[in-house]
């Protein structure tokens, strides 16, 4: 998607990925295969860039390091990359810098864990996670009471309170290198009860205009905190007292603002181009309500892709599906997208529930 969008400013795109079929190696300019966590593969390739940029932050750090040493434009920055990284500095980054996160304990060993209904008992429930290279949900167990220390990884990890939410909410940010901030609506965000991914979201969030100013502003604050050149997805609780806390951030376009393609007058992946090149950033209203749908593998389907009831999709209005070219179906892979627009958030609604239940991805 970030291909589709350089396509129109005539970008020449050089992509590196492990996926030797990766949909991109088809849109972009040059392709290399390799592995993002490899110091001299990630070095070689960004030799023969003049900007560099990542859509996952798994990548050898170090590497760009030695890149933005040598005077390549890296954004985000590598030190950026690398607090977002590790879900413990991450953690520690909004204590240190007076943004509002809920309560974390930092744990080395799953004894660590267990420690904590000793020492603090009124902590639990909490959720532990795993320090590094979580992803959609992996490396996340929830901690009800000590009987389930047993799921507590044995690895650095954080333990942070469970908040009793009312809505999860998202902002994600735009900044370029002349410091210029663009935000794009407030979102609210539904996700899957076990998977712990978004099954679906509502753009604009139905919430007050004090909670929307209140998300806003901790999302700002948050971006101006690291610096960040880029986009900076910000995930946020809003809790039953009516508080906005940081749940965790992403540097890079987000599931939390693919519906931007359609929705809004700059998407998501135009505006980050804008941010890294340091140009002026783009204008994020939105032209009506959207809704955004993950389209998710079917639970034990594994094979070549089908898009099942596409054709009824594809006839109702307002309606725009966005496959991602994998050839291969996994359960609960993430296979594509459908934003939904509508003047009416009633009508919207009833369209987000007639598109989960009329497409499903299955194999042949």
């Amino acid at each position: 998607m970030l291909l589709q969008a350089s396509i129109d400013w005539n970008l020449r795109v050089h992509v590196l990925d492990a996926d030797a079929e990766a949909p991109c190696r088809h849109l972009c300019t040059q392709f290399t295969q390799g592995s993002l966590t490899d110091y001299d593969t990630v070095y070689q390739f960004g030799q023969a860039v003049d900007v560099l940029t990542i859509e996952i932050e798994r990548v050898n750090v170090e590497a760009l390091e030695a890149l933005e040493r040598e005077g390549k434009r890296v954004f985000p920055q590598p030190s950026v990359i690398r607090i977002i990284q590790d879900k413990r500095l991450q953690k520690q980054f909004y204590r240190d810098h007076n943004l509002p996160t809920a309560d974390f304990i930092l744990t080395d060993t799953r004894a660590d864990v267990a420690l904590v209904e000793i020492q603090q008992p009124d902590f639990l429930p909490a959720f532990h996670k795993l320090g590094r290279d979580g992803y959609d949900g992996r490396g996340v167990q929830r901690i009800a009471s000590v009987a389930d220390v047993g799921k507590a990884f044995d690895a650095p990890g954080v333990l942070e309170k469970a908040v009793d939410f009312e809505k999860e909410l998202a902002v994600i940010v735009a900044r370029n290198e002349r410091g210029e901030i663009q935000t794009f609506p407030t979102v609210e965000m539904v996700f899957h009860p076990d998977l712990n991914l978004v099954e679906y979201l509502f753009a604009p969030a139905e919430i007050s205009e004090a909670i929307d100013l209140q998300a806003q502003d901790i999302a700002r604050r948050t971006t101006e905190a690291f610096g960040i050149v880029g986009l900076l997805a910000v995930e946020l609780f809003l809790d039953k007292q009516g508080n906005v806390l940081i749940n965790e951030v992403a540097p890079r376009p987000h599931n939390s603002g693919h519906h931007t393609m359609r929705a809004n007058v700059t998407s998501q992946f135009e505006q980050h181009w804008r941010a890294i090149l340091n140009y002026p950033l783009g204008d994020t209203t939105a032209y009506q309500p959207a809704a955004m749908v993950n389209l998710l593998g079917e639970e034990n389907q594994t094979g070549p892709a089908v898009y099942e009831g596409l054709e009824n999709l594809l006839a109702m209005p307002g309606v725009f599906p966005f496959f991602y070219g994998k050839a291969i179906t996994k359960p609960f892979r993430k296979m594509g997208h459908v934003t939904v627009m509508d003047q009416s958030l009633d009508t919207l609604r009833e369209k987000v529930s007639d598109v989960r239940q009329g497409i499903r991805v299955i194999s042949t």
